[in-house]
């Protein structure tokens, strides 16, 4: 029987230390866990026990969020801040490796038979072209989501897609989503 792993860039980038202000946008299931259990994801990443990371993307209404931690439901949106988040809080500081957090943001899926990472003439093209050095802090509104409900709101990170294509078209420029998913 084959077995798959798969984390969150904010399981990745944050502990419950992040949740002390109970933030209903900072509500999600799993929660968030201690600083030793963050590391013991970001070793599972390194390792290969940990196959790919996805975004856990959980968009929830403005006024579903907006209430009382307790009452909020859990989730957070994710697509918007994915590579970003974790460029900044495991890339630059030398944590992981650039190719490793590529690989299984996206080839990762390759191995859960979901995406064939692959350029070559011919074959219709999946790729993501990225600025590694813009900084931009992440705002409370102006997702692609149905929602706005970020962990990652006010925090500045580094790094943003530029461009998305997806089977051969273009599939996002410049924060506007081009073509429906398949």
């Amino acid at each position: 029987m084959q077995v798959t792993c798969e984390v969150s860039p904010h399981h990745l980038t944050m502990t419950d230390e992040d949740v002390r202000a109970l933030d209903p946008r900072r509500k999600m299931n799993p929660p968030l866990r201690s600083a030793a259990d963050r590391s013991a994801l970001i070793d599972g990443l390194r390792r290969g026990t940990i196959d790919c990371v996805a975004t856990d993307h959980a968009p929830h209404a403005r006024d579903e969020k907006e209430v009382p931690f307790e009452q909020a439901p859990m989730g957070t949106t994710g697509l918007e801040t994915a590579f970003a988040s974790l460029h900044t809080d495991l890339v630059v500081p030398g944590t992981l490796g650039l190719g490793l957090v590529v690989e299984r943001l996206s080839a990762g899926l390759g191995l859960l038979d979901l995406l064939v990472p692959r350029i070559a003439v011919g074959e219709a093209a999946n790729l993501v072209l990225v600025d590694l050095a813009t900084e931009w802090v992440v705002g409370e509104s102006g997702y692609e989501s149905r929602s706005e409900n970020c962990c990652f709101a006010g925090r500045r990170l580094r790094g943003r897609v530029l461009l998305t294509v997806a089977a051969g078209s273009v599939a996002y420029r410049e924060r506007s989503i081009l073509m429906a998913a398949a």
